[in-house]
Formats: C-alpha cells, structure tokens, sequence
C-alpha cells in the first residue's frame, strides 16, 4: 500500500496554508508554517504573492492537490474516487467529497480517537478497530449509514487506548456520527452534508480539473 512518508509541514507550506496535517503540533508555535510559511525549495520565498497570478490551471491543480494532501490520498486513488463519483447519480463534486468522508480512517479521526488522519490511518493498519463487529484493517474502507465502528478488545488494554476516552472527550466528533467514549465505539447516523465537511476545500475546481 503506497503512501507519502515525506514531511508533514511541507504539505502545508506548499499549499500557503494549513492542513493540520500534525494534529496538535498544528495549533503549537513549533509549527514548521508559522516559522516558514512560504513554499519549500529554494524559490519558495519568490513565490510569495503570485497565487493571484496564477493560471486556471494552476487553480485547478492547487485545489485537487490539496483535497489530495487533506485525506492523505494519493493520485491514482484520488482519480479513481473522482471517476466514480462521476458515475454516481449526484453532483460529481459533492460525491466524491463525500467518499473521502467516509473512509474508515477519516471516520476513526472524526470521531477523534485519533489526533490526526495519519495517527487514524495506522491505527487502523494495525486492526486495532471493528467494523459492525469484524476486524478492519483498510484506511480505505468505505463506511456506509448504520455502520458500527468499535476498538477491539485486545487494543483496549493498551495503554493508549486507557487513556483515549480522557483525551477523545476534548475533541469534537462530526455532527452525522455518534460516539461512545466509555464502550470506544461509534456509529454512523447519516452521510454528511457538504456544510458539514470542513476544509478549504473547493470541489468545483476539482471537477474542472479533471473535466480538461
């Protein structure tokens, strides 16, 4: 399974903004973007100031890029999930926002037992959550209105997941899902609506991207 083991921050910085890509690292004055918060390389500091100048395309390309970098997908993954939301009844953007939302791994962070969708995506790989009752180890797995998500009972006796429920109970969960923090399980109550996808994100973009 091919995934982006290169630093975190520089994400951030090429995009000129935060992704929150660090979870708590993010919000702390030792974020990499509020020290250098121009483009990596050594033009970064001449890029400053020419997003306005920027093409359509470049547009285009910025808003896919960081939809990418946002759910941690890479590019034939992110093409695949834009062709089938293509075919899907619906608007195209909408849908394939709403298939990232619904990854196991991004469900696992909404609910926040994981600081970050990194932290989720490997918690996940190593089977430590249960998807209506069997073992699930793809970040990639698509949940759907109903679905019950629960740490395994091997995993709770770790003693990461002791002390989740102190920590969990600090960040929020997504207003279409419902947690237990005592049990550590939660449940889909509905699909998510696009104002309830966060991000600066701009689907329409994407779509044109795409649509060339």
């Amino acid at each position: 399974m091919a995934k982006y083991i290169g630093p975190a921050c520089k994400l951030c910085r090429r995009e000129g903004e935060k992704l929150f890509l660090k979870g708590a690292r993010c919000f702390s004055p030792k974020c990499a973007f509020e020290k250098r918060g121009f483009a990596p390389g050594q033009h970064g500091r001449t890029r400053q100031g020419r997003s306005e100048r920027e093409s359509v395309y470049g547009h285009q390309l910025r808003a896919k890029q960081r939809a990418r970098r946002v759910y941690g997908v890479l590019e034939r993954q992110f093409s695949r999930y834009y062709h089938v939301a293509q075919r899907t009844r619906g608007i195209t953007g909408f849908n394939l926002l709403q298939t990232l939302e619904t990854r196991l791994d991004n469900v696992v962070f909404r609910m926040g037992f994981a600081e970050n969708r990194a932290q989720a995506r490997q918690m996940v790989n190593h089977g430590h959550f249960r998807l209506n009752g069997r073992r699930a180890d793809i970040p990639s797995m698509l949940v759907k209105a109903g679905d019950v998500i629960t740490v395994g009972d091997t995993a709770k006796k770790t003693t990461f997941f002791k002390e989740l429920p102190d920590i969990a109970e600090k960040r929020s969960c997504a207003v279409w899902m419902d947690r237990d923090l005592k049990n550590l399980s939660g449940r889909i109550l509905r699909l998510p609506e696009r104002a309830e996808i966060d991000g600066n994100i701009d689907e329409q973009l994407i779509v044109e991207y795409y649509s060339r």
